[in-house]
């Protein structure tokens, strides 16, 4: 049988969401593991504290930072596992339960830093005495909108997994979850 024949164009077409999840994910745990293995650049970036700690290699820190990557990893997974084959080894209440769970995390944790942030741009909440823009202008602009950009991803491939699924089970890979 041949690939048009096997799947069919509703499961086949949403599949670019799935791997956006996954490379926004795996990009960002590369920076991550970059770090914990010892990276400097970009380490400004970060701001304050943590990239003191990152460059003084405090042992908390970088396990904390390791553990960060595994869990992005996963987060890049799921966008996958909602779109290959292979996730249908997944059972559908974790695999739903999983991305509606780093989903919600994700655009609210992206979501309150970028509003909290742009509030402090345009002047509405005074900015503190340690105020980095280095670390403020890349938190604004690349690092919290990446979270949210990636939970808006991943939320809409969850939702048209669930929509491909009700609307065709026969066809639908999931159908055995």
């Amino acid at each position: 049988m041949t690939r048009s024949a096997q799947a069919s164009p509703r499961t086949t077409g949403g599949r670019w969401l799935g791997w956006a999840v996954f490379v926004v994910g795996a990009l960002y745990a590369a920076v991550s593991a970059y770090w914990a293995a010892g990276g400097t650049a970009g380490l400004d970036t970060l701001g304050g504290a943590l990239a003191e700690m990152a460059r003084a290699r405090d042992p908390q820190l970088i396990a904390i930072v390791w553990l960060t990557v595994v869990l992005k990893l996963v987060g890049a997974v799921l966008g996958l596992a909602l779109v290959q084959r292979w996730g249908r080894r997944l059972p559908r209440w974790l695999l739903l339960t999983a991305s509606w769970g780093a989903t919600v995390v994700l655009v609210l944790y992206g979501g309150v830093l970028v509003v909290a942030q742009l509030l402090i741009a345009v002047g509405v909440v005074p900015r503190a005495a340690s105020f980095d823009p280095v670390a403020f202008y890349w938190h604004l602009f690349v690092w919290d909108p990446w979270f949210l950009l990636w939970g808006v991803l991943l939320g809409v491939a969850t939702v048209r997994f669930i929509r491909h699924r009700r609307q065709d089970p026969r066809r639908h890979w999931a159908n055995q979850g």
